[in-house]
């Protein structure tokens, strides 16, 4: 990028909260849409970065594993006023979503009646329709070349053979590995990146902590059998591996909870239908999970407990590897390796799809042709998520009144 880039601006967290509140309450449709708002926002009507600044930040953070958009709000919020403005930013962006899925997860675990509901049920097929929207645009995308094409078929058949999060965790580091060995990318454009507000000493300890908690974990969690240091252990390394965006924490929040009996595989699935039918980013999914978890957890400290939980890894990464990016963008290997992971998250995804996802909410021949319906207003109606998740609530309503008249 060009060396004009502007240098992070001086302001405050009670700014930058009040700023991204207004976002966390507004901001539908996806990470793609909130990285419109954020340039909308920050960059056409505040100024706080220029053009080329903000490109800057979203490559990195497309380049990052974790949600995109969170950790470009948690970047723009540390530029503007240090390391409050960027918990100002997150908990400005994430908080409304984050409540409004623990009063779903309170209502379900209250309510037998809710949770069986054709409605929730409605949810449950709409959450399939957008999991296959997401392979299909990201398979165009981050596959858009037959080597890429076939690993992304080859990380798929891998989680499906050894399903949870080993699968899961081996099909990243098969596409890291092929795509560093075997994919050719052209090189990037030189250019001075947007200055850091961290320093190389501050980042590279955010780093080793974010590297010595994703370590450490799992073995406190063996070490001490409580189920909430299980719960860390596991929520913690699905933020940590997401690469893609937040569809793909789906799987690897799966393959956690489910298997041991924390959360049912319905009220999953209905969670995650409703967490497309909230503004903000879709890692507050955690928040309900964690709302539906057994004692110790469970209820609202359980779900705040969770949602600080998945997005800790984020915010160490963002931190940590601001001071530097301009290097690492430019090494061609790490590059490759990216590509290739990007790849694999396709895989890893169309593997959720053809798993767990799918297989737990189709349970019939109207189910199919409602997701069918569903894949069909999104991709090519192109209607808003939140109209076709009202949309299947209720038709689903319907099917179920109908059938039980």
């Amino acid at each position: 990028m060009s060396g004009n880039a502007a240098a992070p601006g001086q302001g405050t967290a009670l700014e930058v909260l009040r700023v991204f509140t207004r976002l966390g309450l507004t901001s539908f449709g996806g990470p793609v849409a909130h990285l419109g708002y954020f340039r909308t926002e920050f960059v056409e009507r505040r100024r706080w970065l220029d053009e080329p600044a903000y490109a800057e930040l979203v490559a990195l953070c497309q380049f990052l594993p974790g949600p995109a958009s969170s950790q470009v709000g948690m970047a723009i919020g540390l530029g503007r006023a240090g390391w409050m403005g960027a918990l100002a930013a997150w908990v400005g962006f994430t908080l409304p979503s984050a409540l409004a899925l623990i009063v779903f997860a309170l209502g379900v675990a209250q309510s037998q009646g809710l949770a069986q509901s054709g409605a929730v049920h409605g949810l449950k097929l709409a959450a399939v329709a957008v999991v296959a929207q997401a392979v299909w645009g990201m398979s165009r995308t981050l596959c858009p070349d037959l080597p890429r094409a076939l690993l992304a078929l080859a990380c798929a058949a891998l989680v499906l053979a050894v399903p949870g999060s080993a699968g899961q965790v081996g099909a990243i580091v098969l596409g890291a590995g092929v795509g560093r060995w075997l994919l050719k990318l052209p090189p990037l454009p030189g250019g001075a990146s947007w200055p850091s507000p961290v320093g190389k000493a501050a980042g590279a300890a955010c780093l080793a902590l974010f590297a010595a908690l994703l370590l450490a974990l799992p073995l406190l969690a063996a070490a001490s059998g409580s189920l909430a240091m299980q719960a860390v252990a596991v929520v913690y390394q699905a933020g940590a591996l997401v690469f893609g965006g937040g569809h793909v924490v789906l799987p690897l929040l799966q393959a956690g909870v489910v298997p041991p009996g924390w959360v049912s595989a319905d009220d999953f699935l209905a969670g995650y239908g409703a967490a497309q039918a909230v503004p903000g980013p879709l890692f507050s999914f955690a928040a309900y999970l964690g709302a539906l978890m057994p004692s110790p957890l469970g209820g609202w400290i359980g779900g705040l407990a969770m949602l600080a939980t998945i997005f800790l890894p984020a915010f160490l990464l963002v931190a940590g590897a601001l001071p530097f990016w301009d290097a690492l963008r430019q090494r061609a290997g790490a590059r490759q390796a990216m590509a290739g992971v990007n790849a694999a998250v396709v895989g890893l995804l169309g593997g959720a799809l053809l798993g767990p996802v799918g297989a737990g909410a189709i349970g019939s021949t109207p189910d199919l042709v409602l997701v069918l319906l569903a894949f069909a207003l999104l991709v090519w109606a192109r209607l808003p998520t939140l109209g076709v998740l009202a949309l299947m609530a209720g038709l689903s309503q319907g099917l179920a009144m109908l059938a039980a008249g």
